[in-house]
């Protein structure tokens, strides 16, 4: 959690964290093309983002659209075109728009995107946003060598969780913020290492402690998990807003995914030490202490669980066992481990 309320952050604040993301995630350069999209919820991110553009490249553009009605809506048609002949975007919608055609088209003709959907401006000038990328990178590139070829992983809480999967895709060590290659897409904040579990192998306990969906729990929810899927959750439905979660399933079910909609689908640890609970859901994610449980859509991993639901609760200070090797202990991550 921060002190820090959004009138103690002042545009000399933004501008330092808009200068960061321009300079050490994206690498702008001067002859480069910068589109930034923004919409009446996000202007103040823009502004900066645009100010610390300016300051190195003169081909910058800020354009305002209305505000999208749900995650993974396109973008009006001009904007959508206009994204296709950039070298550099700044997706700061209030929705995201990483899962449209228009981003999809624009990384295909070599835009490098960082998509920062409903980031406030305490966590763009204060949380994750201010990490040192380079040296986040270097650490979870690191990794890679632990996580090859895994059979199984385990969590365990103090409260009682315990859960076992076995991956059922590679690990995830991209997410780091540097985004400085042709057709690359980052998300900001950035700073977590994820995995899909294989489906139909996830047995066990899990006690969420942290948030669900980005928003605080006041009770922990207990979510029992069975052959990879979600079969119960107890707690308190109202924080955790659990009672929408159901209603997507039962809506689902009567297409014959009502299943599908319970899927463990990604399980995921935080890495960035600047990240901060209470921020929203991008920087739990990210959160360096926590682990994060999504339920629901699993294709863009790998999985067949195609369903529009996908909702995500954190669980604060995990261990972490990969084959039965330690490898973040009470929420901190044990480098020597082996």
């Amino acid at each position: 959690m921060t002190d820090k309320s959004k009138d103690s952050v002042t545009e000399e604040d933004m501008l330092i964290s808009a200068r960061t993301v321009l300079r050490s995630c994206l690498e702008v350069r001067e002859h480069e093309n910068v589109l930034i999209v923004t919409d009446t919820e996000t202007t103040d991110i823009a502004k900066a983002i645009y100010e610390a553009s300016s300051e190195i490249t003169s081909r910058v553009l800020l354009m305002m659209i209305p505000e999208l009605d749900e995650n993974g809506m396109e973008p009006p048609a001009p904007v959508a075109d206009l994204m296709r002949r950039q070298d550099v975007i700044f997706i700061l919608t209030t929705k995201s728009m990483t899962h449209t055609r228009a981003r999809a088209n624009a990384s295909k003709e070599g835009a490098r995107i960082a998509s920062i959907p409903g980031v406030s401006p305490v966590s763009f000038a204060t949380g994750g946003f201010t990490a040192d990328h380079n040296a986040m990178a270097t650490e979870i590139s690191s990794m890679g060598s632990k996580l090859r070829r895994v059979r199984e992983v385990r969590i365990t809480t103090t409260l009682g969780t315990d859960l076992r999967f076995e991956p059922g895709s590679r690990w995830v060590l991209e997410d780091t913020g540097i985004c400085t290659r042709p057709g690359q897409v980052t998300n900001l904040p950035a700073g977590r290492v994820f995995v899909m579990p294989k489906e139909g192998t996830g047995q066990g306990k899990i006690i969420l402690d942290g948030s669900w969906e980005g928003d605080d729990l006041i009770d922990p929810i207990q979510i029992i998990v069975k052959d990879g899927l979600l079969v119960s959750a107890t707690g308190d439905p109202t924080s955790a807003d659990i009672e929408a979660f159901f209603e997507a399933s039962s809506q689902a079910m009567r297409a014959g995914k009502g299943h599908l909609v319970r899927t463990l689908s990604e399980f995921s640890f935080g890495m960035n030490p600047r990240a901060k609970r209470g921020l929203g859901l991008l920087e739990d994610q990210c959160w360096r202490g926590g682990a994060m449980f999504a339920f629901g859509n699993n294709v863009v991993l790998g999985g067949t669980a195609s369903v529009h639901t996908s909702v995500r609760g954190l669980m604060t200070r995990p261990t972490v066992e990969v084959d039965g090797r330690p490898l973040v202990i009470d929420g901190k991550y044990t480098p020597r481990s082996q």
